[in-house]
């Protein structure tokens, strides 16, 4: 592993933290000793990454411990100008690094897709984004601080996937945003970076059928899906000063796989 308590000064806000990635990546983030964040819309799940983190908080933003819980859905302006204020009042600063990793899928194809399921998972994968993306940079820029955004997008946002035409439009945009978000806020000291995984090992693939994920591992020249960990060792990197001459990248974690 990589030198140690890179991030030790740091505050991360992690969102979709209850699970999967989100919550591999604060398990990450802490251990480069950075306090962190943990926000999902399931608060029980939050807390009990917080907990997996060595933290004895079980309260929603309860003072005390390194590490905090916070809820929010981060499609609604409203609750994500709230978490960002909650959280600079819980720890009495803003967050100098913030991971989106909240997202959802809502699988059909195109020709039976419905409004809402297409409406809901731009809402969450690619408005969330943007909201928390926002809300950040405007206290960091505020506080005069330098920070570094990561932005958990996918790479069938890159090269598309059956079934998934709303998925890949979403995380498509978290590239495009992501890179200009990047030209934007460079001259502010704030780096933005996507990360683009590829079949992952998480609650969200579970879905997916057998056969399927059989078919997609004989194609990945590593021959075998990845791992959250394999995500959250990326989002270390693109997190701390060693990468602090990067931004606007989009870092691929897919062991090879193109489709």
């Amino acid at each position: 592993m990589a030198s140690q308590l890179r991030l030790r000064s740091a505050l991360a806000l992690v969102t979709g933290a209850g699970s999967g990635i989100g919550r591999a990546v604060c398990e990450r983030l802490a251990c480069e000793g950075a306090s962190v964040a943990a926000c999902d819309l399931d608060a029980a799940a939050a807390r009990e990454t917080v907990r997996l983190l060595g933290s004895p908080e079980s309260e929603e933003g309860a003072p005390g411990g390194k590490h905090a819980v916070f809820q929010a859905d981060v499609s609604e302006a409203r609750a994500v100008g709230r978490l960002l204020e909650q959280v600079q009042a819980r720890f009495s600063r803003p967050p100098s690094v913030v991971v989106s990793c909240a997202g959802i899928t809502r699988d059909e194809f195109l020709l039976h897709m419905s409004e809402e399921d297409w409406d809901r998972v731009v809402a969450v994968n690619l408005k969330g984004i943007f909201l928390v993306t926002q809300a950040a940079a405007q206290a960091l820029v505020a506080s005069g601080r330098h920070g570094s955004i990561i932005n958990i997008s996918s790479i069938i946002g890159k090269v598309g996937n059956l079934g998934q035409t709303n998925y890949a439009a979403s995380k498509a945009g978290v590239i495009g945003l992501t890179q200009t978000v990047a030209k934007e806020l460079g001259r502010h000291g704030i780096r933005c970076n996507s990360v683009l995984p590829g079949f992952i090992a998480t609650p969200m693939t579970q879905k997916v059928p057998q056969k399927v994920i059989d078919k997609v591992t004989g194609m990945i020249p590593m021959g075998h899906m990845g791992s959250p960990e394999d995500v959250a060792n990326v989002v270390a990197f693109l997190a701390s000063e060693d990468s602090g001459y990067i931004t606007g990248a989009s870092v691929e974690v897919t062991g090879g796989l193109f489709m």
